[in-house]
């Protein structure tokens, strides 16, 4: 398997101003792709967010394996965090990403009232890896186009403090709510090298320094382990065996009519279009993490 790292300037540079405007927020709000909601979880996080109640929104439910998805949240919260699975085009997941917001800051709020102090607003530091939907999330939760989004990393580069009515009582009792939308980071070094091959399937390491093919091949391994009915299903002719490897990449080349010049399976194409459907949801409903002995 490939090594895939990616650990540009920017990025250590941003975690720096996360570690100072921590002490600025009440909650942290970890934006996590449901696909990979144990590869994309940033360990560096855990460090800044120490002390911190801590939500993670399992992003991009609507691509990820329902059952999985179920699962890990039970698993995290298991684990002391808020969790909770979105679609950030639902309003009732939004809605619901509120009230846990007010449930994780209650005893704030509740201290505040009590000391007469009125008119705070809650703050939460949003933070996740690249392209993992953070920006999505806020203009979502804001009701309007308030942070810059893109389907690639490296779309947020400085902080951005976005306003958001939150719910809560009404009148005078109201609670607001303050997000400071953070870049996307990851951390110096991949120690498991799966970890960094799901990011990059996930599209949260630019495509400029990857290589698509053997990328598909990893891809096409997990799929054969997990959801061969997917590989079979939308690649395959009826009644057609699945090979392994390359020439499974190659089998649906021909099954798709992606050949190159001479009429041989074009490889390049076959990975791209592999890696665009998984990306997209159009293979199916798909987690790449599952939970071990060693994880639970």
């Amino acid at each position: 398997m490939a090594d895939y790292q990616w650990y540009p300037g920017h990025m250590a540079k941003a975690k720096r101003m996360m570690q100072e405007n921590i002490r600025l927020v009440d909650v942290i709000i970890e934006i996590i792709d449901a696909r990979v909601p144990l590869s994309s979880r940033n360990p560096d996080i855990d460090q800044l967010a120490a002390g911190k109640s801590r939500i993670l929104v399992m992003a991009k439910k609507d691509l990820a394996d329902p059952r999985l998805t179920d699962t890990f949240c039970r698993y995290f919260e298991n684990g002391g965090a808020y969790a909770i699975a979105a679609d950030a085009r639902s309003k009732q997941s939004l809605g619901d990403v509120k009230s846990i917001i007010l449930k994780a800051c209650r005893e704030r709020i509740e201290r505040d009232r009590k000391r007469g102090i009125v008119g705070r607003p809650v703050r939460a530091m949003v933070c996740g890896i690249p392209n993992v939907g953070k920006s999505t999330f806020i203009n979502s939760i804001a009701g309007r186009a308030s942070a810059k989004t893109g389907n690639k990393p490296g779309v947020t580069r400085g902080k951005q403090w976005i306003s958001v009515k939150l719910g809560g009582a009404g009148g005078k009792n109201a609670v607001s709510l303050d997000l400071l939308d953070t870049p996307g980071i990851l951390w110096p070094k991949f120690e498991d090298p799966e970890a960094g091959c799901k990011l990059a399937l996930a599209g949260s390491i630019r495509d400029e320094i990857l290589d698509e093919y053997e990328l598909s091949l990893s891809l096409l391994q997990y799929l054969t382990d997990r959801y061969p009915e997917y590989v079979s299903g939308r690649y395959l002719k009826d009644g057609e065996q699945m090979k392994e490897g390359e020439e499974l990449l190659e089998q649906i080349a021909l099954s798709r009519n992606l050949l190159a010049k001479g009429g041989g399976p074009d490889l390049a194409r076959t990975a791209h279009l592999l890696l665009d459907d998984f990306r997209n949801g159009r293979t199916g409903r798909i987690t790449l993490d599952f939970l071990t002995e060693e994880t639970c």
